[in-house]
């Protein structure tokens, strides 16, 4: 018969590699590695952030967490004009380089020059590069090597990280 030691030491081992697991399964539950680094021209704290965007922008941008796909207004935006950082409004895309890639995203083939970094991203068990706004170092989404000419890249983009302006 199992000792009341033998169980707790048990049961907190089990505990200890469900927590493992999910952090694995999850990736990271903090700030997008870039904005953690607080390399940006623009910084500023949580509270400042949440007081500036909605506590699903804030999610998404702060937190890089991923919006459910197919949710966005901006899948079906097919004016022309600039989408910006959502957080500090620095133009990252151009209307023209949107395209429809099925995965419920507004897609991207090219980021306006200059204007996103990439971060090397191993949440959910594998490889990806993280997308993130030059200036404020807000999560976007991820850039893939699945999309159209000319660039032949697909850089999926939470919509909550965005908004439009018209031209």
């Amino acid at each position: 018969m199992a000792t009341r030691r033998q169980i707790l030491l048990g049961t907190a081992g089990v505990a200890a590699i469900a927590v493992a697991g999910a952090v694995i399964l999850r990736g990271q539950s903090g700030p997008a590695p870039a904005a953690a680094e607080g390399k940006f021209e623009l910084t500023k704290t949580a509270e400042e952030w949440r007081k500036v965007l909605t506590p699903e922008q804030y999610a998404v941008l702060r937190e890089a967490d991923t919006e459910t796909s197919w949710s966005s207004p901006l899948n079906k935006e097919k004016r022309n004009g600039t989408f910006v950082c959502a957080g500090c409004d620095l133009p990252l895309f151009k209307s023209e380089t949107k395209f429809e890639s099925g995965t419920g995203w507004p897609s991207f083939y090219e980021p306006i020059e200059g204007n996103i970094g990439t971060e090397k991203d191993f949440s959910w068990g594998m490889f990806r590069e993280e997308v993130h706004c030059r200036r404020c170092g807000g999560h976007l989404g991820h850039v893939f090597n699945d999309g159209p000419k000319p660039t032949g890249l697909r850089y999926c983009i939470n919509g909550l990280s965005l908004k439009f302006v018209p031209a």
